[in-house]
């Protein structure tokens, strides 16, 4: 059966070929989204088991929380970017698998998170999901789900409001443009929940921040972060 999958990509590939995520070179049969290079260069934070990681230092002292890392860190133009252009706006769902996969197994081993009882993916605002088709955190967490096999709880908190674009902007326009965003429509659900909230990039962390203080309505909540990157 392996020899007949192996076959049929390589079939597949003579009028299809599929491409490298990182750096767009065409794939061998036994590569799955990266080639072994940029695979061996992925450039991994190793954050999780790093109380003091900058990720983590976003949020002390703004708002309550049990943990939080990257994956990967982002640097303009780069491998990551690349990868994370894909997945948001050329419709490249293998690639949000590929990384929820690779998330999963990274943070899993780490006993800070060992309590995590369900997945949190930021939310959308509803008409910009429409837009897109998707929402790229979430692709993430079905992702994540296939190593990783907690329940998401992605319908559980609802961005009511459609905010600009954060790029560019200073943290204090961003803690604005999200400050009153997302709305928690039965926070009892939660209660006493271990929830991972993950996105794709964390920059000043205000939309992260935001989903917290959101979550932090639900009594005896817990909340740590996970992004693909941090910028």
């Amino acid at each position: 059966m392996k020899h007949i999958r192996n076959w049929g990509r390589g079939f597949a590939g003579l009028f299809l070929p599929r491409r490298c995520a990182g750096c767009d070179r065409g794939l061998m049969h036994f590569e799955s989204c990266l080639c072994l290079g940029c695979t061996e260069d992925l450039p991994l934070t190793r954050f999780h088991d790093d109380p003091d990681n900058r990720v983590e230092q976003l949020f002390k002292g703004k708002v309550e929380m049990e943990a939080a890392s990257a994956y990967l860190f982002f640097t303009r133009d780069g491998m990551v970017q690349h990868m994370l252009h894909r997945l948001k706006y050329h419709s490249d769902r293998h690639v949000g698998l590929y990384l929820g996969r690779m998330m999963a197994e990274d943070l899993m081993r780490s006993p800070r998170f060992a309590t995590v009882d369900c997945f949190l993916p930021v939310p959308l605002h509803p008409r910009k999901e429409f837009m897109r088709g998707y929402n790229q955190s979430q692709v993430l967490v079905n992702g994540m789900q296939q190593k990783w096999p907690l329940p998401c709880i992605g319908k559980d908190l609802v961005r009511v409001v459609r905010t600009p674009s954060q790029t560019r902007r200073s943290r204090l326009d961003r803690w604005r443009n999200v400050k009153e965003a997302f709305h928690l429509p039965d926070p009892e659900k939660l209660q006493g929940k271990h929830v991972l909230i993950v996105d794709d990039v964390v920059t000043t962390g205000a939309t992260l921040e935001g989903c917290m203080k959101a979550l932090s309505a639900v009594p005896n909540v817990r909340t740590s972060v996970y992004t693909v990157a941090c910028a």
